[in-house]
């Protein structure tokens, strides 16, 4: 077990995650599948890429799918194992499917879907992260609620010193985490799509944030801080109390502004 494992399983234990984060790595003809990695089209027949996400975050399996065995489009195109550019027949299928009425608009919107580079992988696998025996491009940490996710965004804040800039897509929740990662190296978020909801059976709670392998530390970190002190996420006891104590900067704050102080809250 690596310490890059270790650290993913603390941030489950911290968050009281329920699903495993997903290890996902893209792979060449040259790369050597995970020797844990079971064949997808072997033993399943076509699956869509979510699928293969939900055998590992909820059965704790290591899956390798070879560009043969998709069954979505949205992967196949993402990832860049597909030709579907302007001009061929699957771009003109895909056009008015995009659920944007203007074709001018439909046309713009797919110029900017994230793409990997054609041809470049041939593959991937995705595996339980806190037991991939691989190094993965991306982790996928599925949330069980927004208070999970909202503990994530203090973390990253915490490091960088900065929010974090999201954008929303109601689909291709693959896609818009996993090969924008990749592109951008930045944390992205995502609410499992419809095909997420219907064929790989997420549920209504999930919220996806992906980060970059190489943002690992820096996430784990910011964790890391919180769980010593003030904003982890076992921290918050539900309690409807008024004139309650509070950190002690409140108190000095309050007094700076001629108003009341109170309490400090011990931790």
């Amino acid at each position: 077990m690596s310490e890059w494992n270790e650290k993913v399983k603390d941030i489950c234990r911290w968050l009281c995650l329920e699903l495993h984060p997903q290890a996902v790595k893209m792979l060449t003809d040259e790369d050597e599948i995970p020797a844990s990695a079971i064949k997808a089209g072997e033993k399943y027949g076509h699956l869509s890429y979510c699928q293969a996400q939900a055998l590992a975050k909820r059965d704790g399996m290591t899956v390798y799918m070879h560009k043969k065995d998709h069954w979505c489009w949205a992967t196949l195109v993402g990832f860049g194992m597909v030709d579907c550019s302007k001009g061929t027949k699957a771009y003109d299928a895909l056009m008015p499917a995009l659920g944007i009425a203007d074709p001018e608009k439909a046309e713009a919107f797919f110029a900017e879907f994230p793409m990997l580079p054609a041809n470049k992988y041939s593959g991937t696998v995705v595996a339980p992260a806190e037991t991939a025996d691989f190094e993965p491009d991306v982790i996928l940490i599925n949330c069980n609620n927004n208070f999970q996710l909202r503990t994530l965004f203090r973390a990253i804040k915490s490091q960088t010193g900065k929010m974090l800039k999201c954008e929303f897509e109601a689909l291709d929740s693959c896609v818009y985490t996993i090969v924008s990662s990749m592109l951008t190296g930045e944390y992205t978020v995502a609410i499992p799509d419809p095909g997420d909801q219907e064929r790989a059976l997420s549920t209504n709670n999930e919220i996806i944030l992906c980060l970059p392998f190489n943002r690992l530390d820096e996430l784990y970190a910011g964790m890391q801080e919180m769980e010593k002190g003030f904003g982890s996420y076992k921290a918050a006891h539900l309690c409807m109390e008024f004139d309650y104590p509070r950190p002690p900067f409140y108190n000095e704050m309050f007094k700076a502004w001629g108003m009341d102080a109170g309490k400090d809250w011990t931790m």
